[in-house]
């Protein structure tokens, strides 16, 4: 007869001795099941496992094919060039020449060599300067340039050998004014000539200006040079009113003379330096 008691089995001899070998193998008989419920429960999560990383692969592989398909769409790259051997191209380290200077060619005879007339420097029969309007009056061109002179002017001309006299006479407002220019053979002799500049320009009367800024009638006067060209002016009022620092008149149309004057010597430079630099070898 057998009891069990606290998981123990006793002997059918009833004499209180464990049954060692039932006992033995009743721990033997849980050991298994407890080996075998862990190794279960490993196989699972092995299962679960295993499910997780066929799930991520899975996705994976699909997001894969998806940019394979978008690469598959986009352009193909420009093909390069098969031959790399030709040379590139070169650039001159050589600085082109500078253009010419317009000055170089209104400083000498020997380069000013354009035809000079009265046309030439005052072209058409009125000077527009802004909203100010002159009238030419009469024009007059001679090689002997003492000729067109009041005083001293003529000797300081003759002297620095001026070769040429040109004179125009332009009107605005009952204001008249005179200009003149003087040819020489070089810069420095037009230099030289204003800086000993004396006396004064003759007023040039005609073409429906009465004569003007003669016997002893105060009159503005200026002398300036630029290349090989003096040019001067004498200016009043056709009334023959003396002149004053307070007639702005008389100052703003001699200004405005000057002014075009300087111009159109540049100008004459800037042609012939453009005509030089489109065939040097004119």
């Amino acid at each position: 007869m057998s009891f069990g008691q606290g998981g123990a089995s006793w002997g059918p001899g009833g004499d209180g001795t464990p049954d060692w070998a039932a006992m033995a193998e009743e721990s033997a008989a849980r050991a298994r099941r407890k080996k075998l419920m862990m190794i279960g429960g490993g196989a699972l999560a092995t299962v679960a496992i295993g499910a997780i990383v066929t799930t991520a692969v899975v996705t994976s592989n699909g997001g894969t094919g998806k940019a394979d398909k978008n690469a598959s769409q986009l352009p193909a790259p420009a093909d390069l060039p098969e031959d790399t051997s030709a040379p590139a191209p070169s650039f001159s380290s050589v600085a082109p020449p500078p253009p010419p200077d317009p000055k170089d060619y209104i400083s000498s005879a020997e380069k000013d060599r354009a035809p000079i007339t009265v046309d030439g420097f005052f072209p058409g029969k009125k000077l527009t300067m802004g909203d100010r309007v002159h009238l030419k009056g009469a024009t007059s061109s001679t090689a002997k340039c003492a000729t067109g002179t009041q005083g001293a002017l003529g000797p300081v001309l003759t002297n620095n050998g001026c070769d040429r006299l040109i004179r125009a006479t332009y009107r605005k407002d009952g204001v008249a004014v005179t200009v003149g220019i003087a040819v020489f053979g070089t810069e420095a002799r037009a230099k030289k000539a204003v800086d000993q500049s004396s006396g004064g320009l003759a007023s040039l009367s005609g073409g429906g200006i009465d004569t003007f800024c003669r016997g002893g009638t105060v009159c503005l006067r200026t002398a300036n040079s630029y290349g090989r060209y003096a040019y001067f002016t004498v200016g009043g009022f056709v009334n023959g009113k003396r002149v004053t620092t307070a007639d702005k008149g008389v100052y703003a149309v001699n200004k405005d003379l000057t002014n075009f004057t300087f111009r159109q010597i540049h100008r004459r430079g800037q042609l012939q330096a453009s005509q030089a630099a489109a065939d040097p070898n004119a």
